[in-house]
């Protein structure tokens, strides 16, 4: 038995019985990032592992993530600890209080061990950042992890930890869940609260848990959904019951899968791990039809001129002062943004109404969609790669940040190269507990999930 390789299901089971104690759970997550951070470069801040410790005696026994060890993406602001947002402005930057989510993850027991790496203010996936070092990917340390999130989900895949919370905004928890071969979920838009997470976007920023299983990444939203009246973009809808309607299954369910010159221009080993995915559904007893999406192609671009205006108006007091601050490839972006006409701006909303119609008429006919997560496995760090790759990255994820809709990203394979691939699944709002269960159906009838890389 590893310890840091645990799911969050298991050690809870480990921990209720006393085979284990938290103190174990912690300390061996630490001995993990002790001899793999200095290669992967997951972590910003670790927090000091005595005081960590010494504090799990005060955390109550019957939370849901009682003595879970967990990491956060350094937008999170946690009292006491610096928070970076991968930038140099914030370098010194001490929260006063804690984000919405971390009081409720410290309420239900869990452990921070620390503040994870990021692509610099999350304007950024490939997890390259100038300050803070590049993340690198598990299965491959000469590879990007993907990004924005691209700490948390190096940690979760190195072991460093059972459980991570990541934000997305064009596909920052998916993209490196995908790209590091682990379990990402963006909720509904509104789902879960971003008061004291540092914004990238105010219209379409998510937070969201990262885990290595499905059933771990329901159990994290079960603690952290929920209406925060103190947050302008929080919904006041009832949270579903993730963990209770996870093994129902997708016999009857009727299934779209991605078709399209927009889908079909990504990676053969891609498209073919997808489609293999597809069959699996099949046997499940789902109904799967081919969909053309070759429509996603407007939303996505709608939302890189959203985030990156978005962004620039929230960073504008930064980009004035001090533009040799920020690092080429964001302060390229932010000015992008900054430049972005009215006009071009208003046609991007129009954009998003007319993708959410039409995902509403595309979730009437169907339960869920499958696509890949990224069209390509992840590339080299050094070279063009990466930053060309940057292009390609949110194609298929950008559109449902655009549109709020939930999306889950899981391991559905791997290249001939030993990299991750990873599936996408969606549905309509507020539908989590319907991709949840997608997600978890898929994963028990395969084990992509259980394989881990050589460290």
């Amino acid at each position: 038995m590893e310890l840091p390789f645990l799911t969050i299901t298991e050690a809870s089971t480990l921990l209720s019985r006393r085979e284990i104690t938290a103190a174990d759970l912690t300390e061996a997550c630490f001995r993990q990032i002790e001899r793999l951070d200095p290669v992967l470069n997951a972590f910003i801040t670790v927090l000091a592992s005595e005081e960590v410790i010494s504090d799990q005696s005060s955390v109550i026994s019957d939370g849901l993530l009682w003595g879970i060890p967990l990491a956060l993406k350094d937008l999170y602001e946690i009292a006491g600890v610096r928070t970076t947002a991968g930038s140099k402005f914030f370098a010194d930057h001490i929260p006063a209080e804690d984000a919405f989510v971390v009081q409720r993850i410290k309420a239900a027991g869990a452990t921070i061990l620390g503040k994870t790496n990021m692509h610099e203010i999350a304007l950024g996936v490939t997890g390259v950042n100038p300050h803070y070092g590049a993340c690198r990917n598990p299965w491959d340390a000469a590879h990007i992890t993907g990004g924005s999130s691209s700490g948390s989900a190096v940690a979760l895949a190195a072991g460093m930890c059972l459980g991570a919370l990541g934000t997305d905004t064009g596909g920052s928890i998916r993209i490196p869940a995908s790209l590091c071969g682990v379990v990402g979920l963006k909720p509904t838009y509104g789902r879960v609260s971003l008061r004291g997470v540092i914004p990238l976007s105010w219209n379409l920023d998510h937070a969201g848990p990262m885990a290595r299983s499905v059933r771990d990444v329901a159990l994290i939203l079960q603690v952290i959904a929920g209406y925060d009246p103190l947050d302008p973009k929080s919904a006041d809808v009832p949270v579903g019951e993730y963990i209770a309607h996870l093994g129902g299954g997708v016999k009857g369910w009727r299934v779209a899968l991605a078709a399209g010159e927009y889908v079909e221009a990504s990676d053969p080993e891609v498209l073919a791990a997808v489609n293999a995915a597809a069959q699996i559904f099949k046997e499940l007893g789902a109904q799967v039809e081919r969909v053309d999406m070759d429509w996603l192609s407007d939303l996505a671009q709608a939302n890189t001129r959203m985030t990156q205006a978005d962004a620039a108006a929230y960073h504008r007091q930064r980009l004035a002062a001090h533009h040799d601050w920020f690092g080429a490839d964001v302060r390229q972006r932010l000015e992008t943004g900054a430049a972005l006409t009215s006009s071009e701006y208003a046609l991007a909303r129009r954009t998003q109404a007319e993708g959410r119609r039409h995902c509403e008429q595309l979730f009437e006919k169907f339960d869920v969609l499958l696509l890949p997560t990224t069209p390509i496995p992840a590339p080299p760090i050094e070279g063009t790669q990466a930053v060309e790759a940057a292009l390609h990255l949110t194609r298929f994820t950008a559109p449902f940040n655009l549109t709020g809709l939930p999306a889950l990203s899981l391991p559905c394979g791997f290249t001939s190269a030993g990299l991750p691939i990873g599936l996408q699944i969606i549905s309509g709002p507020w539908k989590e507990a319907k991709v949840l269960r997608a997600g978890h159906a898929f994963e028990q009838a395969t084990e992509w999930h259980l394989r881990r890389p050589v460290l």
